[in-house]
């Protein structure tokens, strides 16, 4: 009987010991984008990560609540194996870009415009415009440049490049050389981090 019980506790335990977050993540996969362009449903002012491939990358807000991801290509039938995998968690979802050509193929990823941003891509050339909400992106090697709206919307910023130009008009800073950087503080709501190895920082 005690055995009975026993064996019962622990199938209650693996029922119900399930890493916090994993019940309510739905994953979501898709290639051939020239012909089925990625889009799903998220909702305004929530957070979402990107990983994207290195290449040649824009990231824009729109007015409705999605996330929606196309491809521009001179080889279409190369553009099909790009890759897209969106994980929706909770309270918020990550976005991950991969595979298809190595050149000639521009990435459009439309979010909200009401974002909160966390951006990681290894290489290219990447471009964010129209979000409003926390940013914070990271390039390997290549050129950011960054949109930032009104600085007074900040309560903290830091730029820097580790070799390249750093150049942000609205913040009245313009550096390059070597481990150049700034930082201000403000009295807005937003955070804003943004990273350049070696390439060319813009802050507009």
């Amino acid at each position: 009987m005690r055995k009975a019980i026993y064996m019962v506790s622990l199938a209650s335990l693996a029922i119900f010991s399930v890493p916090a977050g994993t019940a309510q993540s739905k994953k979501i996969e898709a290639t051939n984008l020239p012909d089925h362009p990625f889009q799903v449903d998220y909702p305004s002012g929530s957070p979402l990560r990107l990983h994207l491939r290195s290449g040649d990358v824009r990231v824009v807000g729109k007015d409705d609540n999605k996330v929606s991801v196309r491809v521009e290509a001179s080889n279409m039938e190369k553009a099909r194996e790009v890759r897209v995998v969106f994980e929706r968690f909770e309270n918020s979802a990550e976005l991950r870009v991969s595979d298809g050509p190595k050149n000639n193929l521009e990435i459009i990823v439309e979010v909200p415009k009401a974002t909160g941003l966390f951006v990681r891509m290894p290489a290219g050339q990447l471009e964010i415009s129209d979000v409003t909400g926390d940013k914070d992106v990271q390039l390997h090697a290549g050129e950011l440049i960054l949109h930032v709206g009104n600085p007074e919307d900040y309560s903290h910023v830091d730029a820097s490049v580790t070799t390249g130009g750093l150049e942000a008009p609205p913040f009245h800073e313009d550096h390059g050389g070597l481990f150049r950087s700034f930082q201000k503080s403000g009295n807005g709501k937003y955070r804003l981090h943004a990273h350049v190895g070696a390439g060319d920082l813009t802050l507009r």
